[in-house]
């Protein structure tokens, strides 16, 4: 499954239309909050797991998507505003993590 159109909505969302002609929209705070980097969500080192500090601090700019490119056939990295840059989406995760009914109904199910 890939992505064939990704488009910043003015209502502060990202529209995906995936090639099973699916549609994902996806809130910018969700998207922020979902970053896969090893910054936020940690990272595995010889069998170790590192979880980053949290912290619950609002930085302007944190929410707004400046760009995404590209990474391969695979992903497309995000480019925040607040300079965040090294949280690589791949297909699979944001498919993994769409808030619509349909795919929250299919996990609920999965995890029964």
């Amino acid at each position: 499954m890939r992505a064939i159109q990704i488009k910043q909505e003015p209502d502060s969302s990202l529209r995906v239309v995936w090639d099973d002609e699916h549609v994902s929209v996806y809130p910018l705070q969700l998207l922020r909050q979902a970053c896969p980097c090893a910054g936020c969500k940690g990272e595995v080192l010889f069998g170790k797991v590192y979880m980053p500090a949290k912290l619950s601090v609002f930085t302007p700019g944190m929410y707004e998507l400046g760009s995404l490119k590209p990474v391969g056939q695979y992903a497309v990295q995000a480019f925040w505003k607040d300079g965040h840059d090294t949280g690589i989406y791949s297909w699979e995760y944001l498919r993994a993590i769409c808030p619509c009914p349909e795919c929250m109904r299919l996990r609920e199910e999965a995890e029964t």
